[in-house]
């Protein structure tokens, strides 16, 4: 079966810095084969036996802990699971730029508080969709002005999470 790893925080602003071909490796070392990346920013594709996702995570992560010392979140999902969420973009025709779309990957579901709290910030603006462990992020101002690039995940949420733009998400499913 076919899966991809998102890696939170590998080579960005200089920190975590991992060769695709070292990460690649270490892939193909727990016994994943057809391991491809896409851009150098901790997105991996590959195949094995029918898992459950958070298990493969939990080897992918203690796998890179090991081989390079970063202790750094990792999402899994089937390729399936990518495939549906380009079909059910609730977002469509709404935008213009793939960069204004992002999905945020989560480790686990939101709790009911979870996404009251993070629907308090849908607006003209930043409109959120929650769709299962993803969710659906529609920016209509820089990433920098919004809830999404100051960390509200991380610091409010409390929740392991790492995000892909629309562009980035499509590709992974052409590899």
């Amino acid at each position: 079966m076919k899966y991809v790893a998102l890696l939170r925080g590998i080579n960005v602003g200089g920190r975590n810095m991992i060769k695709m071909e070292m990460l690649r490796a270490t892939l193909g070392s727990l016994g994943f084969e057809n391991v491809k990346s896409y851009i150098n920013s901790g997105n991996l594709i590959f195949e094995t036996a029918k898992t459950v996702d958070n298990e493969l995570a939990e080897r992918i992560h203690d796998a890179i802990k090991k081989d390079f010392d970063f202790d750094i979140s990792v999402m899994v999902r089937s390729m399936d699971e990518i495939v549906g969420l380009i079909e059910n973009n609730p977002f469509v025709g709404q935008f213009e730029n793939d960069k204004d779309l992002h999905i945020i990957f989560l480790r686990e579901f939101l709790s009911e508080d979870q996404e009251a709290i993070l629907q308090t910030h849908n607006s003209e603006n930043e409109k959120i969709a929650v769709r299962g462990r993803e969710i659906f992020y529609l920016l209509r101002i820089s990433i920098i002005d919004s809830v999404l690039g100051k960390g509200f995940i991380d610091k409010k949420l409390k929740i392991p999470a790492t995000a892909r733009n629309w562009r980035t998400v499509k590709k992974i499913t052409e590899i």
